[in-house]
């Protein structure tokens, strides 16, 4: 099979472990720069190029696409399709996954767990949404945020009506969910690949922080899930028409709550708090995507 990897860092430890777990199959495999990458269009036929050369024989792509470069790696992602290579994430569920009020209203249609939230255009709606989320304490959330950035808990009323005037004076865009308290400022990452949860790992928070992100100074460790938090990360993953992700869920007193699902998650964190061979697990679910 001759693979690629959209990214821009071969040098990244999720880059690096998918390109070992394909060549220990057997497979070609190659990473192209994202950005490096252009498009060509003609009566011919879509072709994608790098640095100035065509690729062809190409079976599957697995995307790694930093949400700083979402815009341009949605199109090349759209263009391997028109060319007819097997796309491990396609460009519709990852557009789903980074619009964070999409994702949401996909989670709400499906009857999947979700800390309550509302969204709102004017600032003069502020009463309102936070009335809906059940009042402080509460989280605001900005909806292009990644990695915990761009994610405040507001402890009152005041504090939630600031932030929420503040940053809509500033055009951006975010959301407002309830706290939910007896999480203790950790969540689960299920890493779903297909119709299976492959591994699964418990963040928590760094002492006096809210947010589990590991890059937030977070730790991790190997996470025994329930049949209903296995199922919740699956079928969160399939509402946004995903084939491969990460899906952080909260341990509410109402039972999993799923906080966002990660198109490209990152693998480093955990394959060492499982164990697990979660690249080779990828590689393995392409193969019999591809054979088919």
């Amino acid at each position: 099979m001759n693979l690629a990897i959209l990214s821009r860092n071969p040098e990244l430890y999720s880059t690096r472990r998918l390109v070992e777990a394909a060549e220990v199959r057997g497979h070609s495999v190659r990473v192209l720069d994202t950005l490096h990458c252009t498009i060509h269009l003609s009566e011919a036929g879509p072709e994608l190029h790098l640095r100035g050369k065509k690729i062809e024989d190409l079976d599957a792509i697995i995307p790694r696409i930093g949400a700083s470069i979402t815009f341009y790696g949605l199109a090349v992602v759209r263009q391997c399709e028109a060319m007819g290579v097997y796309c491990l994430n396609g460009s519709v569920g990852i557009t789903r996954s980074r619009d964070k009020l999409r994702a949401h209203q996909l989670l709400a249609k499906a009857g999947i767990g979700l800390p309550v939230t509302a969204f709102a255009h004017s600032a003069d709606a502020v009463d309102d949404v936070i009335k809906a989320v059940g009042g402080p304490p509460l989280i605001v959330k900005l909806l292009e945020g990644t990695q915990g950035v761009g994610v405040v808990l507001c402890e009152t009323k005041k504090a939630a009506e600031s932030v929420i005037q503040a940053l809509r004076g500033l055009k951006a865009y975010l959301l407002v969910q309830e706290f939910i308290k007896e999480a203790g400022g950790s969540d689960l990452r299920c890493l779903v690949v297909g119709d299976k949860v492959v591994a699964a790992m418990e963040r928590k928070g760094a002492d006096g922080e809210f947010r589990s992100n590991l890059h937030r100074g977070g730790s991790a460790s190997l996470a025994k899930i329930s049949p209903k938090e296995r199922k919740t990360a699956v079928q969160a993953v399939k509402a946004l028409g995903l084939r491969v992700a990460g899906v952080d869920i909260l341990r509410s007193a109402r039972g999993p709550l799923v906080l966002e699902v990660n198109s490209s998650p990152g693998l480093e964190g955990i394959e060492k708090a499982t164990g697990k061979d979660v690249a080779g697990l990828i590689v393995q679910y392409i193969e019999k995507k591809v054979e088919r």
